[in-house]
């Protein structure tokens, strides 16, 4: 994870200016940064496949310890967050699963549109995934509904359609996710890396019951 921004703490000696070796970083110090900044930083981490557990729990540390403003994107980086340190812990992540579904809720209350509706994504692919003891609000069925529902209304988004394909393939149906991964296929180059990577399995994973023949088409 990068490290945290620095502020220096003045050294004084004698009289004259410190220079730039007589600095000493002092993270307490350091400008508080958002929920947001920390979820992005994260995930930025994520991407470059540098992510490690820890730089996952350290984030949600963080973020935990920030008072809620009230905003959209507070509640939708507490989600995230969240989430990513469920995701490493599987059946494991407890109360965690919770903590992602409510705050994705919280944050659609606040502001569905945020984000290119990022809060409904995320909720919709939990609901799919998670075991449904973990879940408090909702169901496969219920994340299905909501994945369908975003790759009809914004159809140019590609990760609607890259999400509700995993959610097809996950639940075992993978003939409905061939035309969102052809969607896809078309704008990988725009993708993050491990968003082009889940892409490359599930379209390996579709191909095993037949091969995928994408046709042109846009979103």
């Amino acid at each position: 994870m990068p490290r945290p921004i620095w502020l220096v703490l003045l050294v004084a000696l004698g009289c004259r200016p410190p220079a730039e070796a007589d600095v000493v970083p002092d993270e307490t110090t350091a400008p508080q940064r958002s929920a947001l900044e920390l979820s992005d930083e994260l995930e930025a981490l994520i991407e470059q496949g540098t992510g490690t557990e820890d730089d996952r729990v350290r984030a949600l540390e963080q973020v935990r310890a920030l008072s809620d403003d009230g905003s959209a994107g507070y509640a939708f980086a507490r989600a995230a967050v969240a989430g990513r340190v469920a995701e490493l812990r599987g059946v494991k992540a407890g109360k965690l699963v919770g903590e992602a579904e409510g705050f994705a809720l919280e944050s659609i209350e606040r502001d569905p549109e945020f984000r290119a509706r990022a809060a409904s994504r995320m909720l919709g692919s939990l609901w799919v995934m998670a075991p449904p003891r973990l879940l408090e609000h909702g169901d496969s069925e219920e994340g299905l509904s909501m994945l369908e529902t975003l790759a009809k209304e914004q159809p140019q988004e590609l990760l609607n359609h890259l999400r509700l394909a995993e959610a097809y393939v996950f639940l075992g149906d993978p003939e409905p996710a061939v035309p969102h991964l052809c969607i896809v296929q078309q704008g990988r180059a725009s993708l993050r890396r491990d968003d082009a990577a889940l892409l490359q399995r599930l379209m390996d994973e579709v191909s095993e019951e037949e091969p995928v023949e994408c046709e042109a088409t846009t979103p």
